[in-house]
């Protein structure tokens, strides 16, 4: 039978969906940084930095919750390896009619750690929505994106190189 993977690794010959075998790799430092936006009104914003939303501290749920992601990514994300997270971090800053969200994902692994990061990210944005919607039905979560990872085989890489 022909390679129908097209270069995925995700996949097996026979273009089935498989989780890459890792087993011989070595174990690495890795880190990861994803970035996200929540765009909102300007009365939205003004309610989340001076704490005033209804459904309580946003910023510190989402914040909670991105750390949560982080750590339940491979049950979210079918093909993605459990892996033990030596840290991750999540910052909100609340901008004019926005929140900038990032997260930071570090472990010593076999694989990478950039899907903990986004995961990250988009629980914390999904909760400053879901937090956040009462008061704002067009906040628009965008720019979700890994901006830099190093460690592994492939190296360093950023977004901003």
């Amino acid at each position: 039978m022909s390679d129908t993977t097209g270069g995925f690794s995700h996949l097996d010959a026979e273009g089935r969906a498989r989780m890459v075998d890792v087993g011989n790799k070595e174990a690495t430092r890795r880190r990861a940084v994803a970035r996200a936006r929540v765009t909102m009104s300007a009365k939205t914003a003004q309610a989340l930095a001076g704490g005033t939303v209804a459904k309580g501290d946003v910023l510190a749920v989402a914040r909670v919750a991105g750390i949560q992601g982080a750590k339940r990514t491979s049950e979210l994300i079918p093909l993605c390896h459990p892996l033990m997270l030596g840290s991750v971090s999540v910052d909100l800053v609340v901008g004019e009619a926005w929140v900038d969200i990032e997260a930071v994902a570090e472990t010593v692994e076999r694989t990478g750690v950039e899907m903990e990061a986004l995961t990250a990210c988009s629980l914390a944005a999904l909760t400053v929505y879901d937090m956040c919607k009462a008061m704002d039905r067009s906040m628009s979560i965008t720019d979700v994106a890994l901006w830099e990872k190093s460690g592994g085989r492939s190296g360093p890489w950023s977004r901003e190189a």
